[in-house]
């Protein structure tokens, strides 16, 4: 009696996500402070940094769509709507010499992302399930409502700390608090759902599967 060979492990992918999702802004926080002047009243050097950083920002994200779909096997909605994004507006920034259309990106995708969601809510529809699915199995309806009612006004806080940070802040200190506040929000923020997705039953389905299989001693 020949034994059927178990299905190959899929490997973990948690890393790429991240570095599909944060590699682009990191490029552009590296590539600016390389090329950003010591005299910031040096107007035509720090549009010259932000050009290089916005051609290096778009290049490094359509290399992640392209690893996304070369290693994922997949190209997401959300990046899709982001690499669009970010070649529209870093499009504006080079062709009129303003940095401030590369500030604005951010606000626009997550106004543009509260939209979304809150129209699905106010329908009973969760469209944040679609997206974020794999990582979040065994959460119930329920949850994925308040779990997308919730990322839509974080979205919203975010646009408008955007909004604040854009102008009052110099166009370096904007970059390192995109980096160094923004991610770690989002973090934290995530983080801050886990309660609400364990009672929604987040953690049941692991629970049954070990229940109906139980480890041999």
């Amino acid at each position: 009696m020949t034994e059927t060979a178990p299905p190959p492990s899929k490997p973990a992918t948690g890393w790429l996500n991240l570095v599909v999702d944060y590699a682009p802004i990191l490029v552009f926080f590296l590539v600016y402070r390389h090329y950003s002047p010591s005299d910031h009243n040096n107007s035509v050097a720090e549009v010259m940094a932000v050009i290089r950083s916005t051609i290096a920002f778009m290049v490094a994200a359509v290399a992640a769509l392209v690893v996304s779909r070369w290693r994922l096997g997949r190209i997401s909605p959300m990046l899709w709507l982001t690499t669009v994004l970010i070649v529209g507006f870093g499009a504006l920034t080079i062709a009129l010499r303003d940095p401030v259309w590369i500030q604005r990106k951010p606000t626009a995708i997550y106004l543009m992302f509260a939209a979304v969601l809150l129209f699905g809510v106010s329908r009973g529809k969760a469209y944040l399930k679609l997206l974020l699915e794999a990582a979040f199995e065994g959460l119930n309806d329920a949850g994925w409502l308040k779990l997308s009612r919730n990322w839509a006004w974080f979205f919203i806080f975010l646009a408008a700390l955007n909004e604040g940070l854009r102008h009052y802040l110099s166009f370096g200190d904007w970059i390192a608090a995109k980096l160094w506040l923004f991610m770690p929000l989002s973090f934290l923020f995530t983080f801050a759902q886990l309660p609400m997705m364990l009672r929604h039953g987040l953690a049941q389905e692991a629970e049954a599967e070990v229940l109906a299989d139980p480890p041999h001693e």
